[in-house]
């Protein structure tokens, strides 16, 4: 017993042995009253193993009650406190299951003592004599007094004792069993009648009335036990149904192990002392175990993300209060567990989710869960950062006493927190473990085969399609951060990321925008308004996605046609309404823009954006590095010096060109040409200056071809051009050509001329294989420039494939030379 029992087992002892003796020293008993009382205390003996034990209690009631308001009618309260403490002496050591102590004696001699004494105080003040001739109403106001004082002095003694509400076990285990006493105080009177006008006989016709009555309410009480046991039965199966749930919600997030039994043992201590209802103790047990399932409903990559939550993660995982109340709502809890899941992150002073409650709005439940939750889980490892030191764990609670945490649920945890963790560390190493990374070898598919994709069940409820859509979101990520890291070409998985991204997110066009210098060039484009989007350069800060490059932010349901709008081109519109963009950073450089478009206004929400920011850094790192890799395949296949295709490129372009030709039947030109007079220029003005005409030549060579024609720098001042399906052009391609050597020569302001000596050939006229044809135009440049030094005159030639004419110098100057 704790002290406040003792303290009340010692006032009722005294009190009722007080009274005993101070009714017995005054007793004079006559000899007349000895034989009815002798007669009296063997029927309260004999009647004590017709007792009834009390569902839930230690507790039983004897219907020798009877006998004791008999023999207080009949003789007085001296005579009632020997008869009542006979028959408690039969109803503790006479078919006991259990073996009394002498403690639970005394007090049941004491209490029943009180209990007669009130009920004397009743039958020997009629107060109401005047209208009550035979004694109805002070029978009935004894017996309940009777019943008042024994029954609340028991609750008295099991309340302090168990933790219990007196008021509780006064109303649960005692209050129904009211009318039996009533009932005996009126089978009383009539014994008592019966013996007087029958003598001893009468107590014959008493004795089956008494069996009668203890019979009845002893199948009364076997039915109530039964359905107690059968309440209990279910109650214990809904509290493994819940702690199998719970295991399911652990399962879910394997850094959190035992986090829940543990919070259910602090939470349940702290109820305790605080001094809760039965019911919400119940409460606050299941709702420290389901507290969490809410987060089935938050994608598993916010739940176990080594780091701080973003914004947008956070307004997600803010949702599993409300989610886990909707959830056991459903369950028709018999106790209040739904108020408690959805506060559980309220906090005391206003400034907590998702209702904004303070101080006393919120469930007391919710104010123990709370402080305990944020207890348990800093002084455990997170996948943000490691466990912190209990004792620093509770000063961090402490500092918020007042604030986030009711202050009275602080100062208790304050006091006990070392002797509930060392019971949390009991309890919570038997909590049960789910086999979550076994292997089943058996089963080859199943019987409907295997899924080709993901589908989709239009008619689940909200609650189940916040669950499902948070796994296939996490789904989703995981296969696009695998598709991203599948293909070394940038344009295939860009391809991959939009096919996963339509399945994900809606939208009609999709751009992917690579930086380039201070510019957003489309790298890849699909969907509406293909054309535009491919022919836009957009200024970095100008439009929707040079704003979102600028900023580096990213912007929900933009105007589309802003796009576009820099251009002040009226032709140039979109039937696209709104549009999201996230910046694609990597090592700290944009690299690009990443930007979905809809037809419809307002298309896109705060989880679109979240799904898209969390996949642009892989995108961001897979864009970089591929144009990395094209960087370095393009200085390997290009001159450094003037950006034309080195030697080896060449080689390679002209033989496809020429197996293409061979293949489909048409021709290609070559033009190999090199600078007359640059050796002695770049003697004279040095390297530097050679250099600048080196580029020169090659942007003049660029402006002179098609889009189709390419262009390459053979070596030193030697370059080629690979002509596709030359036709009757080339004579006009050479004056080009012409004209461009001695504009780049010019450039300089060099004091020796430079010209442009070339040669042509074309297959298949002239030669058939793709070296052939190089060594052909080889051989009619150095024709040219042999006729060159031959002749002083103005009339210089460019020697044009076989059967074609030339034209003499004077005519290159009409085009400028």
């Amino acid at each position: 017993m704790s002290g406040r029992a003792k303290a009340f087992w010692w006032l009722v002892v005294i009190t009722g042995f007080t009274l005993i003796g101070s009714v017995l020293a005054v007793w004079r008993p006559t000899l007349g009253e000895l034989p009815l009382l002798a007669l009296y205390m063997l029927a309260a003996i004999a009647t004590s193993s017709l007792k009834v034990r009390l569902p839930g209690i230690l507790s039983t009631v004897s219907t020798n009650y009877v006998f004791v308001i008999a023999g207080l009618l009949d003789l007085h309260l001296a005579s009632g406190l020997l008869i009542a403490t006979a028959g408690v002496l039969g109803q503790t050591f006479y078919k006991c299951e259990k073996k009394p102590q002498l403690q639970h004696f005394i007090f049941n001699v004491a209490n029943i003592s009180m209990a007669v004494a009130a009920a004397n105080y009743f039958f020997a003040h009629r107060m109401l004599e005047s209208i009550d001739r035979f004694g109805v109403i002070s029978i009935v106001s004894a017996s309940l007094a009777y019943f008042a004082v024994n029954t609340v002095n028991l609750s008295g003694i099991i309340s302090l004792t168990t933790g219990t509400t007196l008021r509780s076990v006064w109303m649960e285990s005692f209050l129904w069993t009211s009318p039996q006493y009533i009932v005996g105080g009126v089978v009383a009177t009539a014994f008592r009648m019966l013996v007087a006008y029958m003598g001893w006989a009468g107590m014959l016709f008493t004795f089956p009335v008494i069996y009668l009555l203890y019979r009845s309410y002893t199948v009364y009480l076997d039915r109530v036990v039964d359905q107690q046991k059968h309440i209990g039965e279910m109650a214990q199966l809904h509290l493994r149904t819940i702690e199998a749930l719970a295991l399911a919600i652990d399962a879910k997030d394997d850094t959190t192990s035992a986090h829940l039994r543990r919070v259910q043992v602090y939470a349940s201590e702290l109820a305790r002392e605080l001094g809760v209802s039965p019911v919400e103790m119940q409460a606050i047990e299941a709702a420290a175990l389901l507290h969490d399932i809410g987060k089935l409903a938050v994608p598993e990559y916010i739940i176990s993300k080594p780091g701080r939550l973003t914004p947008d993660e956070f307004d997600k995982m803010k949702i599993h209060p409300i989610v886990g109340a909707e959830i056991l709502e459903r369950v028709n809890f018999p106790y209040p567990v739904v108020p408690i899941v959805r506060a559980h992150h309220e906090k005391y002073d206003g400034t907590g989710y998702p209702d904004g409650l303070k101080g006393e709005e919120i469930p007391i439940g919710a104010r123990i869960l709370s402080a305990v939750d944020c207890l348990d889980a800093l002084a455990s490892d997170r996948q943000y950062r490691t466990a912190i030191p209990l004792d620093k764990a509770i000063e961090m609670i402490v500092a918020e006493s007042g604030k986030s945490y009711d202050p009275r649920v602080v100062k208790i945890l304050e006091s006990r927190y070392r002797d509930l963790e060392r019971k949390a560390r009991t309890e919570s190493a038997d909590a049960g473990k789910v086999s979550s990374h076994v292997k089943v070898e058996r089963g080859g598919c199943p019987a409907a085969g295997f899924a080709t994709e993901d589908g989709h069940d239009a008619g689940i409820n909200n609650l189940r399609m916040s669950i499902s859509d948070a796994r296939r979101e996490f789904q989703m990520l995981v296969e696009i951060t695998n598709d991203l890291g599948s293909s070394l070409s940038l344009d295939d998985t860009l391809a991959l990321l939009a096919i996963r991204l339509g399945k994900a997110i809606p939208h009609n066009s999709v751009v992917v925008w690579i930086r380039k210098d201070d510019r957003l060039i489309p790298r890849y484009v699909n969907g509406k308004s293909f054309t535009l989007f491919s022919s836009l350069a957009i200024p970095i800060g100008q439009g929707l996605s040079g704003w979102v490059a600028e900023n580096r932010q990213p912007i929900v349901n933009g105007n589309p046609a802003v796009e576009s709008g820099y251009l002040n081109d009226p032709s140039k519109v979109t039937s696209l309404r709104s549009a999201i963009a996230v910046p694609l950073v990597c090592r700290e450089q944009v690299v690009g823009v990443l930007t979905l478009y809809h037809l419809q206004a307002e298309a896109f929400n705060s989880d679109h954006r979240r799904i898209l920011q969390n996949i642009s850094g892989n995108v961001a790192l897979v864009v970089d590095n591929a144009l990395r890799l094209e960087q370095v395949q393009q200085a390997a296949r290009t001159d450094e010096l003037t950006g034309l295709l080195n030697s080896r490129s060449l080689f390679e372009h002209l033989a496809r060109e020429v197996n293409d030709c061979a293949r489909e039947n048409r021709s290609v030109g070559v033009i190999l040409m090199d600078l007359d007079g640059f050796k002695k220029a770049n003697d004279e003005h040095g390297h530097l200056a050679g250099n600048r005409v080196l580029k020169n030549v090659a942007e003049g060579l660029r402006k002179c071809c098609r889009p189709t024609d390419v262009v390459a720098r053979l070596g030193g001042d030697e370059f080629v051009m690979v002509v596709t399906d030359p036709g009757d052009g080339l004579p006009e391609l050479m004056g080009r050509i012409a004209a461009a050597g001695y504009a780049a020569g010019a450039e300089i302001e060099y004091k020796t001329p430079i010209a442009i000596s070339a040669g042509a050939a074309v297959y298949p006229d002239d030669a058939s294989e793709a070296e052939r044809l190089l060594e052909c135009a080889d051989e009619r440049m150095y024709e040219e420039k042999r006729r060159r030094k031959a002749s002083s005159s103005p009339g210089q030639l460019i020697v044009f494939p076989k059967g074609r004419a030339t034209l003499p110098a004077p005519a290159l100057k009409a085009h400028g030379t």
